[in-house]
């Protein structure tokens, strides 16, 4: 198994992560401070890096240092909103890729999964298509007719899973599984209330949706019936 190291002092963020990356098939080690990941990450075996920039006893920006030294093992540094020096540093130090706190879980999964793909040198998986709508996994950007569409991660995210199968009915329930994750503890509801703001990013109404339709009693599908 693909093996990746989760190094936060934030117990909340190990748990989290750890969870979504075994659910994606890695093998995950966590370690709360800077020392414990740098002597982890020392031990060798590990595919990548998910660092925490603020960290105790040896903060990330030097254990990325450090670990740039010895060795080429990919890096995401988590950084928190508004460090721009941090981030600018950690790229100049060898760091491959930054997410900013706070993150969607599903985000990183797709930062982490893109980075091993570019350093394995598997084929990304193309854009979904559809009508002038463009739904790219890798650049996890959207657009419809060529403008930009200012998605939120949770909105890209439900927005890929529905258009990668156009025609095909998703229960709530489904959506939910594969957007929110199975923890999430939530109603059926907010799929209701994301799909409001996707439609508004998108210029549809209900009555006559090119791209997302209401399935009555059932859940919603994407496109036109296949």
């Amino acid at each position: 198994m693909t093996t990746v190291l989760v190094v936060d002092d934030e117990p909340s963020v190990r748990k989290v992560v750890a969870a979504y990356l075994e659910r994606e098939g890695f093998q995950v080690q966590t370690a709360a401070d800077g020392l414990d990941g740098l002597l982890q990450a020392e031990a060798g075996g590990l595919a990548l890096i998910v660092l925490d920039v603020m960290l105790p006893k040896v903060n990330g920006l030097d254990v990325c240092k450090r670990l740039r030294a010895t060795t080429n093992v990919p890096i995401i540094l988590l950084t928190a909103r508004g460090e721009e020096f941090d981030r600018v540093l950690g790229l100049e130090l060898g760091a491959d890729d930054y997410v900013v706190k706070p993150f969607s879980p599903r985000e990183l999964v797709a930062r982490v999964k893109a980075i091993l793909r570019r350093t394995s040198g598997e084929a990304a998986p193309l854009p979904v298509l559809y009508e002038g709508l463009r739904v790219d996994p890798v650049t996890r950007a959207a657009s419809l007719a060529g403008q930009a569409l200012d998605l939120s991660a949770l909105e890209f995210d439900l927005l890929h899973e529905l258009a990668r199968a156009p025609g095909r009915v998703f229960t709530r329930n489904e959506l939910i599984q594969r957007v929110w994750g199975e923890d999430f503890p939530g109603v059926d509801r907010v799929v209701d209330v994301h799909m409001v703001s996707l439609r508004r990013h998108l210029g549809e109404s209900g009555q006559a949706p090119q791209f997302l339709h209401a399935v009555r009693g059932v859940g919603y599908r994407f496109g036109r019936l296949k």
